[in-house]
Order: structure tokens, then C-alpha cells, then sequence
């Protein structure tokens, strides 16, 4: 008689640790204002803190935090060194994607504490993060004092999670006319669902499409001016 196959355990979990990267530019000045920047799907910090420097007042650190799902890509000439990309979201169990993007936040600000005001810290995100930020900014509202959105969505539970508190602070999000992500349909209604919880909501349309152009750039280095004082 054959023996019974003993059950199998699904799902089973093990802790581990990981490194999460950022680039960091302090502010000519300590005590200064904080821009925290995260980059798009399949991007890195390195160019994401070059974004950020064209769009923060002279006057702010930067921090350009990169995303913690790595993938290879294709090199760009035959032979030549594999490419990496970065995202910061899976299909698979996307809850601990958002759990880990909150907790890499709340220690980046702490771990910049000492040389920053922690009074006056912004998050942009570009793409893919722009929900992933709302998600933080709303669910821990206290520890900030501005978001920025390019280019990306909101929560796709923002009218149904009990999680988001309401803020005081602004919210400047920027679309591109020929967004093919994003589109102008898709995001029509973004600023009134922003503003049900945010203190005000700047709301802009660019001739653009999935990308960050000169006028978002300078529009954005105004309005943190702006909010920073």
C-alpha cells in the first residue's frame, strides 16, 4: 500500500533584508526644504536626480530614491553591457509593493532628519510612483508638506479605502495632452478627486506626452518656491 502524500503548505513566508538605494544633494544651507523624488517604471535614481535638479529651487536637498524591483534590459548595441531598470510595483501581492514603498519613505526622511526641515518635505513622482506617493501622502499626511504628480494616476481605491486621511497641504499634478498612458480622458477627473482630501489642487495640461518637459519643469520649480516659504 502506497504511502499518503502528506500536504503540501502553500505560501509560506521568510523575513529578509534589503538595500534600498537614493542618491542624496544637500541644500546649501542646513535646515533646508526636502524634494523627494522617485522615477518611472524601468528608470533609476541617477536620472531621476537629474530631473529633480531642474525642477527644485536652488535653496532644497534633494533626494532621489530608487525603485526596489530590479529587471534587466536590453542592451542598446549588440555585445554591449546589460541595462537595468528599476519599478516599484509586482502583479503579484502589489499590498507589500505599497507597504515597502511606505516604509522606504518613512525612513529616508528620518535618515535625512539631522540636515533637513522635516517640516517642509515634498514628494514628487513621475509615472508609475505618482499613485504609489498619493498612497503615502494620504495614508501619512503629517509627514508632508507637498506633493508633486507627473504624469501618472491616482489610488485605484481612492474613493473606497478608509485608509486616506484628509491633509493640509497643496497638490500640484501635471499631464501631458498626448499622454498615451495617461490620457486626457483618464485623467479629467483627477483634480476633483484630489481636492475631496487635499488642502488645494493645481491642476495643469501640457502639449506633451509621457514625459517631463521645460514647462514642467519650470512650473514646478515655481510652486515648491512657493509652498516652501
Amino acid at each position: 500500500m502506497s504511502e499518503q502524500s502528506a500536504t503540501i503548505e502553500t505560501d509560506r513566508t521568510l523575513k529578509a533584508e534589503i538595500n534600498l538605494y537614493y542618491d542624496f544633494k544637500p541644500a546649501p544651507h542646513s535646515k533646508a526644504p526636502l524634494l523627494i523624488a522617485l522615477h518611472g517604471y524601468g528608470a533609476h535614481k541617477r536620472q531621476m536626480m537629474r530631473e529633480a535638479q531642474l525642477m527644485a529651487p536652488e535653496s532644497f536637498a534633494i533626494a532621489s530614491l530608487q525603485g526596489f524591483h530590479q529587471h534587466m534590459r536590453e542592451p542598446k548595441e549588440k555585445g554591449g553591457p546589460a541595462r537595468f531598470g528599476f519599478g516599484w510595483l509586482t502583479n503579484f501581492r502589489s499590498e507589500e509593493s505599497v507597504a515597502l514603498h511606505h516604509r522606504a519613505v518613512l525612513d529616508l526622511i528620518e535618515a535625512l532628519g539631522p540636515s533637513i526641515d522635516v517640516g517642509r518635505v515634498f514628494l514628487l513622482g513621475f509615472s508609475q510612483s505618482c499613485a504609489l506617493n498619493y498612497r503615502f501622502a494620504f495614508t501619512y499626511p503629517e509627514r508632508l508638506h507637498g506633493v508633486v504628480g507627473i504624469c501618472g494616476g491616482i489610488p485605484g481605491d481612492w474613493e473606497t479605502s478608509s485608509v486616506y486621511k484628509q491633509a493640509q497641504f497643496d497638490v500640484l499634478h501635471l499631464t501631458g495632452v498626448r499622454d498615451e498612458f495617461y490620457t486626457p480622458e483618464r485623467t479629467s477627473d483627477y483634480q476633483r478627486q484630489l481636492v475631496t482630501r487635499a488642502r488645494a489642487v493645481t491642476f495643469k495640461s501640457y502639449d506633451a506626452g509621457h514625459e517631463i518637459v521645460p514647462e514642467m519643469r519650470h512650473d514646478v520649480k515655481v510652486w515648491l518656491q512657493k509652498e516652501s516659504v
